[in-house]
């Protein structure tokens, strides 16, 4: 099974190699599909790597949301609905996002808790502007009673001769699905704060591919277009 899977994604390798420039958030969908190892959980294989980083300048990014489908509209709404701190399921579902419907009614002690602080933080940034100032945004709290605790731990936001270089630690990232949505979330709080943006570095504990995503990311880096996944919950 592995040994079929690495040729194939050996090929991959090699046709994208013979490019001049290549997506690196490609790069690491064929790091993980070549050099990942196998792990079985509650919610299904997946193919794993630990300790990876994403460093994007804003060309990087655009590379990324121009040739990867990404819900924007959809993103842009949730994430509002995260700093206003609404929690429940019916305002998402009224924004036509329906991937937190397994959770109940309501987002309990997930992302709309964490950012809510985020608008008051982006007001600091932009009054202050401070270059020796490490603004910092927790998410998550140590057992806290959760349905879905936020991937996204920190997110820091740092100035650098008059730019914008923000941090961020996920503990847990589905490289498929979730990980453009998150950089573009990261984008999106970028575009609040008054300052060029020099990059965003995405530290990434576990990020990974789920089995039932395996053959469908082999079919978007071969250039298949409009390429479906299959949500992990």
């Amino acid at each position: 099974m592995y040994v079929v899977r690495y040729t194939k994604v050996h090929k991959i390798t090699q046709t994208y190699n013979k490019m001049t420039r290549i997506n690196k958030y490609h790069q690491l969908l064929i790091r993980i599909l070549n050099q990942g190892r196998h792990q079985q959980n509650k919610k299904g294989g997946i193919t794993y790597l630990i300790n990876e980083q994403l460093s994007l300048t804003p060309g990087d990014l655009l590379e990324i949301f121009e040739t990867h489908g990404i819900a924007r509209k959809k993103l842009k709404a949730e994430l509002s609905l995260y700093m206003a701190g609404e929690c429940d399921i019916e305002r998402y579902r009224a924004a036509g996002i329906d991937w937190w419907d397994y959770c109940g009614q309501t987002l309990i002690n997930s992302y709309p808790t964490y950012m809510a602080k985020l608008p008051v933080l982006i007001d600091r940034i932009n009054r202050e502007q401070r270059n020796s100032k490490n603004y910092v945004l927790f998410l998550g709290a140590t057992e806290a009673p959760t349905n879905q605790a936020p991937c996204l731990s920190l997110i820091q936001y740092q100035i650098e001769d008059g730019e914008l270089v923000i941090s961020a630690y996920q503990r847990s990232s589905d490289a498929s699905l979730g990980l453009p949505s998150d950089l573009y979330h990261l984008y999106l709080m970028s575009r609040q704060i008054e300052l060029p943006l020099r990059s965003i570095t995405l530290n990434l504990g576990n990020v990974h591919i789920y089995d039932t995503n395996i053959e469908a990311t082999r079919r978007m880096l071969d250039g298949e277009e409009g390429v479906k996944y299959t949500l992990n919950v």
